[in-house]
């Protein structure tokens, strides 16, 4: 019989170690300065270039990990190091399993390379899927993709928002309308090549916190791409819509089952989300207890108070809860097992709020020192509140986990 362990192996201690030092030496050093400049840090991107944690490669052993922590232990000891500069090293990523999950074998080899360039000439990659009117309500997508058959391309037009690394991408992957009586299954998802005409940058968001992250609006006007941009291309696509025009004759309630289903497929990728809370929790809870040994009020260090010494045992637990929440939904995707509770959203709704509460209380216990920028957890919570927000925010995990323990379509 195998012997349970939450132990990690030597071979993910060795990756755990190394970037680890990676953040440690190459992140933290810069975060304050790109954090201050709001502009992407390429020079730390190249680094990580050339050492091989940006690439393809790399997050590709750590996707195949068969005990499915590769990627939360990874996006932690990143995300430990500074939030927005580890999401500007992590976000092409998003347009890559986009592709990984709706491509051909062909379109994969292409264009994922493409994306992240190499060590000496670095490029990134944007997903774009959110609008101005639709972030959540996926259904409410006004872009519009319209198929020229005489020139076999297709047309896009609309308004993206909110995407990491839009306009300044080499790559963009844009989901967009292909049949709007379908609502949510009438969508696909495009390759626009570098430099294609008609797509630009429009407004770049000066935000709250991950500022070395690049955030910005994507226009699409009258975006021409050949017909093998198409993900999975059109016979494909054809044979989906079909499926789904003959579902919604069914009738609705076979059509809501059928969102469900998909809904709980994209729950796979939310507990990655919850180790980059993890891991901003973590830098913040740790700040806050080198803080609390070494300054003296009264003739004794704060820890020394009890007060003090309860927040940091309700912060360190409370990391430690969201950190198994976060491995055993790993756990289970990687493994195959159904979330029958909606366990990726619940392993990121704890962690998002975790990282909120633990953030704002390192602020607390460094008092007036915690309300300035020259100790970093002024940082940290800025950071801390995205995660509430993206990839789904608290309030819909919360209905997505509702709707699967009762089954009802609850709103």
């Amino acid at each position: 019989m195998a012997e349970f362990t939450l132990e990690l192996n030597d071979d993910q201690k060795q990756v755990r170690d190394w970037l680890h030092g990676f953040a440690a030496e190459v992140i933290r050093p810069a975060a304050s300065e790109w954090d201050e400049r709001e502009e992407t840090p390429w020079p730390v991107i190249q680094e990580a270039a050339k050492v091989g944690i940006y690439s393809l490669d790399f997050y590709a052993q750590q996707f195949f990990d068969p005990t499915g922590l590769g990627i939360p232990m990874a996006m932690e000891e990143l995300f430990w190091g500074d939030a927005g500069i580890a999401l500007s090293i992590v976000g092409t990523g998003l347009a890559a399993v986009g592709v990984l999950a709706n491509g051909t074998e062909e379109q994969i080899g292409t264009w994922i390379p493409q994306m992240y360039g190499d060590a000496d000439d670095v490029k990134v990659a944007a997903f774009c899927s959110s609008e101005p009117d639709a972030g959540s309500d996926v259904a409410s997508m006004r872009t519009r993709a319209v198929y020229d058959e005489a020139k076999d391309e297709w047309v896009l037009n609309g308004t993206k928002t909110w995407a990491t690394n839009g306009g300044i991408a080499n790559v963009h992957v844009v989901v967009a309308v292909v049949d709007p009586e379908l609502g949510s299954k009438g969508h696909a998802s495009f390759i626009v090549p570098p430099a294609t005409p008609g797509l630009s940058q429009g407004q770049k968001f000066k935000k709250h916190g991950i500022r070395a992250s690049h955030t910005a609006e994507v226009v699409l006007e009258d975006v021409r791409v050949p017909g093998h941009c198409l993900l999975g291309g059109k016979e494909k696509l054809d044979e989906r819509l079909a499926r789904a025009r003959e579902r919604a004759r069914s009738g609705g309630e076979r059509s809501e089952r059928v969102k469900n289903a998909a809904m709980a497929t994209f729950e796979a990728s939310r507990p990655a989300v919850g180790a980059m809370a993890v891991g901003t929790a973590r830098a913040a809870y740790e700040v806050a207890l080198d803080y609390a040994k070494t300054r003296t009020q009264f003739g004794r260090p704060i820890i020394d108070n009890q007060g003090i010494a309860f927040q940091l045992a309700d912060m360190r637990t409370q990391i430690d809860a969201a950190r198994l929440l976060v491995w055993r939904a790993s756990w289970m995707a990687s493994a195959g097992k159904p979330f029958t509770a909606a366990e990726g959203s619940m392993s990121k709704l704890y962690a998002s709020e975790t990282a909120k509460s633990v953030t704002a209380q390192a602020v607390q216990i460094l008092g007036g020192n915690g309300f300035t920028r020259e100790y970093p957890v002024e940082r940290m919570h800025r950071d801390a509140a995205i995660y509430t927000i993206f990839e789904g925010t608290s309030e819909i995990q919360r209905l997505v986990i509702a709707r699967t323990l009762s089954g009802m379509p609850i709103r």
